[in-house]
This record gives structure tokens, C-alpha cells and sequence, in this order.
């Protein structure tokens, strides 16, 4: 049986992720190939199962990607499944978390020909709905409301929906905690330090680099991390998904990024977790029909 892993031309050589994974299907003995998703000559229905990984280009052409999910998954199984790609590839996914009573980040969102509901006299964060890697997203202080605007604009210009959110400033001290689930349930956990800052570095022009450490969730944390995971308008199982938390302004966490398309997994940070993703892999190759 064999697996396609799914990453993007710009990706091979960028995603931390790939070199433990490819490693930990080979040393399970475990036929794969590296592919692109946009490439014209893959056979998907080669492969008993299709795992999308570091698809980053695909926020430049989400539909052109959408419509290549949902035929590789004809062809083969997807996981994710298409039609979770579709949702986790719109933040707009949060409002729908918030309607499910999951704790997060307040969002407001504004399509072209809309007007944004700004949240009063605070710092804000601006970024399109449809994003990755933090690319194209900034803070405003309060006073600069005019520069925020002008950020909204030039994504409408761009025919993109914009959103903003008061910049919670616990950040700044605790990080993000990214909670990892692989199968279904939680598998290991790390802190990123404040993305936001004014030294940024970005990274093959795919998104921010981050520091990354380990971490330990609180109580409060896993609750709302799992009641997100939860809340994921699926039919069936997930291979895997990320949920971003950081403090609000009371101390409670909230859901900030719920990422179940190409998130970073941290296989490379955490002893063991590639061989667990290819534990789930082949439980779902050993219970494909035929």
C-alpha cells in the first residue's frame, strides 16, 4: 500500500516537518511519495490514501486547490477530507466555533463592499480570512485606526475578506499554546513566543518564523482545545489538527486558530510524534476497502 504526501514546490525544503515523517513511514515499511499537490502528472489514485501536508501556496489559489481536494479525494482517500479543508481554510470557521459556545478570539469580518465592525479604542489585529503563516497580517494600536482601515481596504481591493480582532495583550507574556491531535486525540503540545512583534523574519515568503518550545497545557486549556476539536463540522475521523490558544483578557484561554489544512505538527520538536502520525496513517491503510 502506498501513501502520497502532500506539500507544494515552495514547501520541500521549508516544512520541518517532512524529513521525520518521511523517515517514520519508511522505518514502518510504508510506500510514499512526496507530491505537489498543483502537479499535473501525480496519478492520485495510485495511492491508498492522500495526506495533505505543507500546502502552503494554496492561499493564493484556495479555489483552484478546493477543486483539486475534492477530485484527489475522489480518487483516493483524503485526509483531511475535503470538505474540512474547505471549512479550516476560511477563518471565518471561528464564527462557527463561537456559535458552538467554544471559547474564542472576538472576530469581526468584513467581505468586500462591507464595512468592519471595529471593536472600541483598542489595539487591533488586521488579516485576510483566507491566510497562513501570519503573512499579511499586522497590529494596530488605537491611534492608528486609520492605518487599520487602510489594511482592510487593500485586502477588499483585492477581492479578500478581511477581519480584525482586539489584540489580546496576555500574549505578549505566555505565548501561544498550539495543542496537537493526531487521530483524534491529543498528542503533544508546544508554546510559540509572540508572533506580532516588530523584528519579524519571514520565511520563503510562505510565513513568519516562530520560536518554538515545549509546553504543557493547563486544565483550561485542554477543555477548550478539545471542545474545539469537537465543534469540526466532520463526517468522519481527522488524520490531524492543531488548535491555537492564547490567554483573553481575563486569563481564560481562547481559540485563536483552529488548523485542520497544513498546519505545522512539530514532529521535529517532539521525540516520538512522527511515529505516532504514521500510526494513524496505517490504521487507516489497514482498514481501507480491499
Amino acid at each position: 500500500m502506498s501513501v502520497a504526501v502532500v506539500t507544494c514546490a515552495a514547501a520541500r525544503d521549508l516544512d520541518d516537518d517532512l524529513p521525520p515523517l518521511l523517515a517514520a513511514l519508511g522505518g514502518a515499511g510504508i510506500a510514499h511519495a512526496l507530491l505537489d499537490w498543483d502537479d499535473p502528472g501525480a496519478d492520485w489514485g495510485a495511492h491508498e490514501l492522500l495526506v495533505v501536508r505543507s500546502v502552503w501556496d494554496y492561499v493564493h489559489r484556495r479555489a483552484q486547490f478546493l477543486a483539486w481536494a475534492e477530485a484527489a479525494g475522489a480518487a483516493a482517500p483524503l485526509a483531511n477530507p475535503a470538505p474540512v479543508l474547505a471549512w479550516s481554510s476560511d477563518k471565518r470557521y471561528l464564527a462557527d466555533l463561537a456559535a458552538a459556545g467554544v471559547p474564542v478570539a472576538p472576530t469581526a469580518f468584513a467581505a468586500p463592499g462591507e464595512a468592519m465592525a471595529w471593536p472600541d479604542g483598542t489595539e487591533v489585529v488586521v488579516k485576510p480570512a483566507v491566510s497562513a503563516g501570519s503573512i499579511d497580517t499586522e497590529r494596530y494600536p488605537a491611534r492608528s485606526r486609520a492605518d487599520a482601515a487602510a489594511h482592510v481596504a487593500r485586502l477588499h481591493a483585492d477581492g479578500r475578506v478581511a477581519m480584525a480582532q482586539p489584540y489580546l495583550a496576555r500574549v505578549d507574556a505566555a505565548g501561544e499554546t498550539a495543542m496537537v491531535f493526531l487521530d483524534g486525540r491529543f498528542s503533544h503540545a508546544v508554546r510559540k513566543g509572540p508572533m506580532l512583534r516588530d523584528e519579524r523574519e519571514v520565511v520563503g515568503g510562505l510565513f513568519l518564523k516562530e520560536q518554538i518550545g515545549p509546553a504543557a497545557p493547563t486544565a483550561a486549556e485542554a477543555a477548550v482545545a478539545r471542545a474545539a476539536m469537537a465543534a469540526v463540522p466532520a463526517d468522519g475521523d481527522l488524520l490531524y489538527g492543531r488548535v491555537d490558544l492564547i490567554p483573553g483578557d481575563d486569563g481564560a484561554p481562547v481559540v485563536i486558530e483552529l488548523e485542520l489544512l497544513e498546519p505545522s505538527l512539530f514532529l521535529a520538536h517532539v521525540p516520538g510524534t512522527a511515529e505516532r502520525l504514521v500510526g494513524a496513517i496505517a490504521r487507516r491503510l489497514t482498514s481501507a476497502p480491499g
